[in-house]
């Protein structure tokens, strides 16, 4: 007998959102299943960072916090929690989840996943002919002279899945694709098979549309007019139907927007090639279909799947040394002059740019001639000095730009008084034979239990689908490209993702045939020399375009002000170029 869709909601989309968002969640109407994601990549090199200081940590404490306020109602009403918070160690948060039940006075059964450190094998590894390879660069792990602290492979949602048939009331995980928070549980309620490849399928295309919290409900929205509704956007719930079909929606009185716009944006948030591998399923977001349903109400239809790869991806962080900025102001007249004078002088007091490892100097315009404040006559120099000598890129950098306070340019200030330098990482993404990586779950009642590997198969192409011939030679006019355009744009490791997508066929018709690869590095110019791949995806009338390399070595250890291309989707949209006339119409 099928069952009815699972009502699984999100509380989280990263490690330090809403904290009221379980309440809010729990308390708003009825869902099935909690869930948060607290992981990036980001956040392993700061739980790593957590736990030189304390053991026992290297967990997210603000699921704790969260789970406090809700725990004993959703005991009462049978909502299942489930969490990636366990980030380094699952096993400390469960044992934390079972301190706080106590204090509380409550008996859940929690469980948890992990077997995805693979932190301590990693010699072994190497040593074996795994070679863990950049998969941007090719460079060999070995050949990088670095030590990783964390290392992780990205686990599916069988885990859960066995966990909540055993009856847990809570589970936690290590790191498992932000998917696998819902794959998980769907699978469980539907009593899905590993080879039901398009039902799984559409729960990663849910999950990942949910996993980023309030960002599918209006959230980063590109389309300012069409969320009337400016309260903090509710948070996302995914009705996952036995077929893999979902309705994303929200609870009613919040709010934000949930819409097919939404939806899109989130489906090309921070993706590659549209088929989206998973450690239990290869989806192919080009083949989502959306429908409104109703307000706030979006059906996902249509995705298809397939065997995930033979191999995981891993997650490193090691560290890169120290870094340290400093912002300098210049006003007025002559700023590039100013500029040149103030590099030349600051790096002349340090012994010159050579002397360190690295160096990042930028001159921000923000600038305008005769402005009426002063504020709008400012420009800003960004310098950045990396090095592996912690006291080479601190206070004596730092303390160094005062020095051009009495004799340097006119007008000198900087945004902050000197500071000291801080410890960066670097992302380093790999892949894993999957016959190597453990994946463990522990049950409520304390014993381990070792979780198959889904059959596996060649990662697909792509799913081609037809796109609507563009013959126009009617009048044009320059507009900024977000007047017909949406975007969402983020970071994948050292690359940005930037997704592009249209409101109807005609505009679609014309952004395919217009934004190519030459347009988007033209409109785009950080983007001259570097790879950029493109992929099409009609069914969602949209473009996913990638910049290889654009943010370094990852959010981390990144110089450029966005360091996660979180702003590059709206600046591509400020651009201008020639438009059909008739479109604007």
């Amino acid at each position: 007998m099928t069952r009815e869709p699972i009502r699984i909601a999100n509380c989280s989309g990263f490690y330090g959102d809403r904290l009221a968002a379980a309440r809010e969640m729990v308390e708003g109407g009825p869902i099935d299943v909690l869930t948060g994601d607290y992981l990036a990549e980001l956040t392993m090199l700061i739980l790593w960072k957590a736990s030189q200081k304390d053991p026992d940590a290297g967990f997210a404490r603000t699921f704790l916090t969260q789970l406090e306020e809700v725990l004993g109602t959703c005991l009462d009403r049978g909502i299942k929690v489930v969490s990636n918070a366990g980030g380094l160690n699952p096993a400390g948060l469960s044992t934390q989840i079972g301190a706080l039940a106590e204090r509380l006075g409550l008996h859940p059964q929690v469980a948890y996943v992990h077997g995805d450190d693979l932190l301590p094998r990693v010699p072994q590894l190497l040593a074996d002919g795994v070679d863990l390879a950049h998969l941007d660069t090719g460079q060999r792990l070995a050949n990088a002279g670095v030590d990783p602290v964390s290392a992780n492979a990205y686990l599916g949602g069988w885990g859960i899945a066995e966990a909540l048939t055993a009856g847990a009331d809570v589970v936690v995980t290590g790191r498992v694709t932000d998917a696998s928070v819902v794959v998980g549980p769907a699978a469980w309620w539907h009593g899905w098979s590993r080879t039901d490849w398009d039902a799984l399928a559409g729960a990663v295309a849910a999950g990942h549309v949910i996993e980023c919290g309030p960002q599918a409900c209006g959230g980063n929205y590109a389309f300012l007019d069409e969320v009337v509704d400016r309260r903090y956007p509710g948070f996302p719930i995914a009705e996952v139907a036995a077929d893999g079909s979902s309705v994303i929606t929200k609870h009613a009185d919040t709010g934000g927007l949930v819409s097919v716009g939404t939806v899109t944006a989130q489906l090309l948030y921070e993706i590659d090639s549209p088929v989206y591998a998973n450690p239990d399923v290869v989806a192919d977001f080009g083949t989502c279909e959306l429908t409104q349903q109703a307000p706030d109400r979006v059906l996902i239809a249509g995705t298809r799947g397939s065997a995930p790869p033979d191999r995981l991806k891993v997650a490193l962080n090691h560290l890169g040394g120290y870094r340290n900025t400093m912002t300098l102001v210049l006003t007025g007249l002559d700023v590039e002059e100013k500029a040149a004078w103030a590099t030349d002088e600051l790096f002349g007091i340090l012994g010159g740019r050579d002397s360190f490892a690295g160096t990042d100097v930028q001159l921000l315009r923000f600038d305008t001639a005769d402005s009426p404040l002063n504020a709008h006559a400012t420009a800003h120099l960004r310098v950045t000095v990396k090095d592996p000598d912690r006291r080479k890129v601190g206070r004596r950098f730092s303390d160094a730009t005062m020095q051009l306070a009495l004799g340097g340019y006119a007008g000198f200030h900087t945004t902050t008084p000197p500071s000291a330098e801080s410890a960066y990482g670097v992302y380093w993404p790999a892949l894993v034979p999957r016959d190597l990586v453990e994946h463990v779950v522990v049950l409520p009642d304390g014993t381990s239990r070792l979780v198959d590997h889904s059959p596996c198969g060649p990662v697909p192409a792509p799913v081609s689908a037809a796109v609507p011939a563009w013959d126009d030679d009617g009048p044009t006019e320059r507009v900024p490209l977000g007047r017909l355009v949406g975007a969402r744009s983020g970071d994948k490791g050292g690359n940005a993702n930037v997704g592009l997508w249209a409101r109807d066929e005609e505009t679609w018709a014309w952004l395919a045939a217009t934004m190519t690869v030459e347009r988007f590095r033209d409109l785009l110019p950080e983007a001259a020399d570097l790879a950029v791949r493109r992929w099409e995806l009609p069914h969602l009338r949209a473009l996913n375009l990638v910049v290889v390399g654009l943010l370094g070595e990852g959010v981390a250890s990144a110089t450029r002000p966005d360091p996660q291309a979180k702003g590059l989707g709206e600046y591509l949209r400020s651009r201008t170029l020639e438009v059909p006339v008739r479109l604007l119409r």
